[in-house]
């Protein structure tokens, strides 16, 4: 964070100071939530949650190095006291992104937030320092501590915004003003709470609502493939950018293809020019992902050349999604277990089936969460899409959900051994234990809530002591 003495940040919060001597120090740290991320110079920030409570940790963090606690309470150490915790840290977060020189880039979308935040991360930060959204920390407590992470000579802030419900991206590009608003897509995810994709759509265009003129330096980087998207260029003042395969589109892709190991290459047009593009990561569903990278930073001052170098030596910065594993015994582990939607679903399987040409493929699923009246269905149409593209074993992983997807697989066609439904994440393991042959591809993907991440760990693991059948 830019530095800040104690007064300071409790006349931005609006709080009161307490068992601070000397209220001209200096918060010259990170600001944290989490106690064990505290280091000489921090600020920590006292949350109360179902499981524990933040100001239970004041005297020990303070002791580590904290310079101060901010608190709903007098916690017999430093502390700045608020009403509400949440309220104040995003009203410092505010503070902090009016007085840096950053450009703030928001993006939200139903699928492919985070691996598109994390390639817009690495292009633009070939050209200048950038600070970007952790993970998936997209929420009303992970995007400021994000936007409080930045220094002085951070030049690009990238945020990566959520949302379960109307409202929730307004009050994220309140704390955090972006000049450039990037909008991937409107899906499935989360389709249960919001009630429609109708009310997703006007959840998502929050985000360009909020944008300043385009006189202003206001940018709208639009979907121009999804029509839920691109009408949403009526409810901006900022200047409208369209990314896609559209002719029509600003910024495209031409010859998209898969490498025979299942990474996308096209070529890449730009308003400046065109050059070619073989990117590092898994699936061509990423060829969207990287067309909306290119078309911010082009925007930001980018040549399509520089763009595309950087796209084709991108890697993938958060964990488990579609993160490949080459065992010493021949098998592939895809472990894109963080979360699903049908969507992104789909686009894993056919990353699956493009990666396993000539191999044999297994695609271990779990549920879809937050479908609503849906879930039957998309459960149902995932499971016979892994059927008519040939994946060679599908294992529906739970409850009810999952035997809906092992029907689907049956009703297109599935019968005898080629799909099957187990109960839990262990058995699936002991499964594809007794199962695995070197040469198989296996794909593990479901709701985060599933876990079945514990499922491609322990395969990716295995491989090296005679655990994997060699037949």
């Amino acid at each position: 964070m830019i530095a800040l003495s104690l007064a300071e940040i409790a006349a931005v919060v609006g709080g009161q100071t307490h068992d601070i001597p000397d209220t001209s120090v200096t918060v010259t740290g990170p600001v944290v939530r989490d106690s064990r991320e505290v280091v000489p110079g921090a600020l920590f920030v006292a949350f109360s949650g179902e499981r524990a409570d933040g100001h239970d940790f004041a005297e020990a963090v303070v002791a580590t190095g904290a310079v101060a606690v901010l608190a709903t309470r007098p916690v017999g150490v430093p502390a700045i006291v608020v009403d509400d915790v949440q309220s104040a840290l995003g009203a410092l977060a505010r503070h902090v992104v009016e007085r840096l020189g950053a450009t703030l880039v928001g993006l939200t979308g139903s699928a492919g937030k985070t691996s598109t935040k994390d390639l817009i991360a690495q292009v633009l930060g070939g050209k200048a320092p950038t600070v970007f959204t952790p993970g998936s920390l997209n929420n009303e407590i992970g995007l400021p501590l994000t936007a409080l992470s930045a220094t002085e000579e951070t030049k690009f802030l990238v945020l990566e915004m959520g949302a379960r419900g109307i409202g929730h991206i307004r009050y994220l590009a309140g704390l955090t003003p972006p000049k450039v608003g990037l909008v991937l897509n409107v899906g499935s995810a989360h389709i249960g709470e919001f009630g429609g994709r109708e009310q997703i759509a006007q959840a998502k265009g929050e985000l360009v609502e909020a944008l300043p003129p385009a006189e202003e330096g206001g940018v709208a980087v639009l979907n121009a493939d999804d029509p839920l998207v691109r009408a949403m260029a009526s409810r901006t003042r900022a200047k409208v950018v369209l990314f896609g395969e559209s002719a029509e589109a600003d910024v495209r892709a031409e010859n998209v293809r898969l490498t025979d190991s299942g990474q996308p290459a096209f070529r890449l047009h730009t308003p400046s020019g065109a050059s070619d593009v073989t990117m590092r990561l898994y699936g061509e569903h990423h060829v969207s992902n990287a067309l909306a990278a290119a078309a911010v930073a082009h925007e930001l001052g980018m040549s399509a050349n520089e763009i595309a170098t950087a796209l084709s030596e991108a890697g993938s910065l958060s964990r488990w999604r579609m993160e490949v594993t080459e065992r010493p015994d021949g098998v592939t582990i895809v472990n894109d277990a963080y979360n699903a939607n049908p969507e992104s679903m789909r686009a894993a399987l056919k990353a699956l089936a493009a990666m396993g040409k000539g191999r044999r493929t297994w695609a271990v699923l779990g549920k879809m969460a937050e479908l609503g009246d849906e879930a039957l269905a998309e459960h149902d149409a995932v499971g016979r899409l892994a059927v008519r593209l040939n994946v060679s074993k599908l294992v529906a992983v739970g409850g009810i959900e999952a035997s809906w997807l092992q029907l689907g697989a049956y009703n297109e066609g599935s019968w005898g051994e080629e799909s099957v439904h187990v109960s839990d994440a262990q058995a699936a393991i002991d499964l594809l234990r007794s199962e695995l042959r070197p040469g198989d591809v296996v794909l593990v993907k479901a709701s985060r809530s599933v876990g079945l991440e514990s499922v491609a760990q322990t395969l990716a693991s295995a491989g090296t002591e005679g655990e994997v059948a060699a037949r």
